[in-house]
This record gives C-alpha cells, sequence and structure tokens, in this order.
C-alpha cells in the first residue's frame, strides 16, 4: 500500500515537548493517512498554524513555555472545524471542561493510543453525546481535587500539604499514585 502524499491528506498538527513521543507519533499518524507537521511548543505552533490551518491537530497541555490551552484557543480562532484532541498527563475535570469551551474536539489523558487519537478526532462535541454511564471514581476526584491544590500554589508540596490540612509524606504518597483508569 503506497502512503498518500501530503496533497492528498489530511493536514495534522502535532504538538508536543516531547521529542520521543512527537517521532513515534508522527510515524503512526502518517500510516493513518495523515500529512503531520510537528512543533515542540505553542510559541512554535502558532505561526505554523497561522501560515497553513491544520484540519486536525494534538496538542499537550502541558509544555515549557505557553500552555496547550492557549494553542487551542488560537486553532480555533483561525479555524472553527479544526477538529482539536487535547492531551495531557495531569487530567482533571476542570481542564478537560477549559479545552472544550476553547474549541478542544476531545481531551485525552496520557497515555493515549493512535487508535484513541483517531477516534477522539470523530468525536461529536454536541451536547446530546451520551455521558459516561458510570459515576467518576472517588480516587480520581480526590486526584483531580489535589493536582487543582498543588497547580495553585505553583507545585509547592507543604503549602498544598497545609492548604489540603495533610501530612507532606502523605501527599507525596497520594501523588504518587495514577488515577484509576476507566473499567
Amino acid at each position: 500500500m503506497s502512503e498518500l502524499s501530503c496533497e492528498e491528506s489530511a493536514s495534522l498538527l502535532l504538538v508536543d515537548d516531547d521529542l520521543t513521543f512527537c517521532k513515534v507519533l508522527k510515524t503512526a499518524l502518517t500510516k493513518r493517512g495523515f500529512c503531520v507537521t510537528v512543533a515542540h511548543s505553542v510559541e512554535q505552533a502558532i505561526p505554523m498554524a497561522t501560515a497553513n490551518p491544520p484540519e486536525y491537530a494534538v496538542v499537550d497541555l502541558k509544555m515549557g513555555g505557553a500552555p496547550g490551552l492557549v494553542l487551542v484557543e488560537t486553532l480555533h480562532a483561525l479555524d472553527p472545524n479544526t477538529r482539536i484532541v487535547v492531551l495531557t498527563g495531569y487530567a482533571s475535570i476542570a481542564t478537560a471542561v477549559e479545552a472544550i469551551k476553547l474549541g478542544a474536539t476531545q481531551y485525552l489523558a496520557k497515555p493515549a493510543n493512535t487508535n484513541e487519537i483517531v477516534a477522539a478526532f470523530a468525536h461529536a462535541a454536541d451536547s446530546q453525546a451520551p455521558l459516561k454511564e458510570l459515576p467518576t471514581h472517588i480516587g480520581n476526584l480526590e486526584w483531580e481535587h489535589i493536582q487543582q491544590v498543588l497547580r495553585t500554589h505553583d507545585g509547592n508540596i507543604s503549602a498544598t500539604a497545609r492548604a489540603l490540612n495533610m501530612h507532606r509524606r502523605t501527599l507525596q504518597r497520594k501523588l504518587n499514585k495514577l488515577p484509576v483508569r476507566g473499567e
């Protein structure tokens, strides 16, 4: 099977500061028929997107420099039809809601595989979409709250522990646990 040329392929902008992740994901997305352009920061991606607004975008939420939400808003302003998937290792309800409000099509927690990302592009962002049948796991709610308080205190563990009225070592133990994956 021959690969499509970029003129025949859907354009996709991949923005993540993890160089290895970008290399692997670019290869996988190219095999699925996308013409992939890679940037490693929001500042690098904005001029690329302005010159040639992509049909699809995969944007990491946290990178050095401006956050990915700035790029989501910019991409949506350039072309409201751009299908944007936001990836993050720090998933929270608050940032997911913000990403969708700014124009993202879908929000995925890392690690997300290529099939999940491609499927997310097809996700219709409409209010008629059925809600998840199972409520959010209590462990994930706690994790999200801790992450939000940690961000408020600029990553300071001691200040976060005081704000949560929790021992510092207990907080560190909770931070080392990953959120519960869907069943």
